[in-house]
């Protein structure tokens, strides 16, 4: 999202130079067939015609719980009302405990972490658990690789983040493995955003923070992206949008260059940043899950399935 808001405006309103820029980047960015495998007719109906949602799904390799590569560790819904005029960005804790349907493979089928159906059966299975979980049709997935997190963040020249809570992440790309944060506003290069917005064992309500922080992260690259100083400087304007490309992966069908055009007005204060309702933490035998609070969640992804924006943001409080 960030990439094509961006991208709209290198072109300044459609200059073709800008508009062979678009293709150029496009062309480069990795395509994955996240659909091929999802049964039709279990796929829930479009209710709200020229909304869109979009799947994003991240994967930190450095996570020292991800031994496999194979797990999803940031999964974030993004509705784009009809009118392009707002988003809001609803993250899904990994660890919610969610039905997740069998795969091609006979994995899954039954009860389990939410993060588990990508380690079963990669995209397309995701896709389906989302939609079966949220009853929200996912229109295109992006996936985002955080090992190119730190590129994308030192292309830009940093960026400024206010740490509300001083703490020490003890898994730092550091030598030492330690990063201190001090709490209050300050700009961080590449490594310092990327161990802020992974670090979750630093805090008693774990991955919550994290989300906070990622969902800090984006507004504050999404600000700096479109200032004028990075849109002045055509060196940093495009390593910031190749880093960015070369760290993200669509779907087949997803066209960059007309979801650019339809986002060229947003801006990081008409995106809504919102958590799935949960009760807190559980214990499902030697798993500590997410339990999600499934009266409160259907109403926002009911709003969501209306498109109804303003809706989701009362629901989501």
């Amino acid at each position: 999202m960030i990439t094509v808001v961006v991208l709209v405006l290198i072109a300044g309103g459609g200059v073709v130079a800008g508009g062979l820029y678009y293709r150029s980047i496009s062309s480069g960015i990795e395509r994955v067939d996240a659909f091929g495998e999802v049964p039709e007719a279990s796929r829930p109906q479009v209710v709200a015609k020229g909304a869109m949602n979009i799947m994003i799904l991240g994967s930190d390799s450095r996570d020292p719980d991800n031994s496999s590569g194979s797990r999803t560790d940031t999964i974030i819904l993004a509705h784009l009302p009809k009118d392009r005029q707002s988003a809001q960005l609803i993250a899904i804790p990994r660890d919610s405990w969610v039905s997740v349907p069998e795969s091609p493979q006979g994995r899954g089928g039954r009860d389990a972490k939410i993060n588990a159906a990508f380690a079963w059966g990669g995209v397309p299975l995701m896709v389906q658990t989302i939609e079966k979980f949220t009853g929200v049709r996912v229109d295109h997935v992006a996936m985002v690789d955080f090992a190119g997190f730190k590129e994308i963040v030192d292309a830009l020249g940093g960026i400024d983040v206010t740490v509300d809570k001083a703490f020490t992440s003890r898994h730092s790309l550091n030598p030492d493995g330690r990063r201190e944060f001090a709490a209050g506003p300050q700009t961080m290069d590449g490594a310092t955003a990327l161990d802020y917005a992974r670090e979750r064992y630093a805090f008693a309500d774990g991955d919550f923070s994290r989300i906070k922080h990622q969902q800090q992260v984006i507004k504050a690259i999404l600000d700096k992206a479109a200032s004028g100083g990075t849109l002045a400087s055509p060196t940093k304007l495009n390593s910031f949008v190749r880093a960015t490309a070369n760290a993200v992966a669509v779907d087949k069908s997803m066209s960059l260059v007309d979801l650019a055009m339809e986002l060229r007005h947003l801006r990081s204060g008409q995106l809504g940043f919102f958590t799935c309702p949960t009760k807190g933490t559980g214990q499902v035998g030697s798993e500590s899950i997410v339990v999600v609070d499934k009266t409160r969640a259907a109403r926002v992804f009911d709003a969501v399935r209306r498109d109804a924006a303003a809706e989701i943001t009362n629901a989501a409080k």
